[in-house]
């Protein structure tokens, strides 16, 4: 009895397995473009485009009713040499889409904004502006210091797959299911 219920589990996770290899191929496929950084009179700032994360899953879901909610997280640090470098900022904000089945539109709301909310007839627009961080203020000038470096760090994570109660414990593995970008590093002088 017990070599049956131990065959039973090892070919239940088999799927586990196979479904991964795809998913990881896919995080791959995910990254930031058209980075840049610049000033305002007060601020730094910070523009990018996530491309290559509309994923079928993602979007059969949130047709289904489920939310899409993307989480970036951004950190800056100043590069001390022969010093482990100053953490100055670390934020995290999301983007979340909706979709009204009565209405017929995509709703988007962004944390960073004060929640602001947005509403598209088509989901491109709609994930367009999703992808998209426009002008995030970072961190005021004056906490910078002339000529020296810094180093800005993005991730964005799209997707994560949990299991009902608390089985990931159980299977470490599930965290494979996760579906993000690698951590992005840029370093500049101000």
């Amino acid at each position: 009895m017990r070599r049956l219920i131990l065959y039973i589990m090892l070919f239940s996770m088999v799927p586990i397995f196979t479904g991964n290899t795809a998913l990881a191929a896919t995080r791959q496929d995910v990254q930031f473009t058209d980075i840049t950084i610049t000033t305002s009179t007060s601020h730094l700032l910070l523009f990018a485009v996530l491309k290559n994360n509309e994923n079928r899953d993602l979007i059969q879901a949130l047709h289904s009713g489920i939310p899409m909610q993307f989480t970036f997280l951004i950190e800056l640090y100043r590069i001390k040499d022969n010093w482990p470098d100053e953490e100055l900022i670390t934020m995290e904000f999301t983007h979340t889409l909706k979709y009204d089945t009565l209405k017929e539109n995509y709703q988007l709301e962004r944390t960073e904004q004060k929640n602001r909310k947005f509403t598209f007839e088509s989901l491109e627009e709609a994930m367009e502006m999703m992808n998209d961080i426009n002008g995030l203020k970072v961190i005021e000038l004056i906490r910078l210091q002339p000529d020296a470096s810094y180093e800005l760090r993005m991730k964005a994570e799209l997707y994560k797959k949990t299991l009902p109660m608390n089985l990931h414990y159980l299977i470490p593995f599930i965290s494979m299911w996760d579906l993000e970008t690698d951590w992005f590093t840029i370093e500049f002088t101000y």
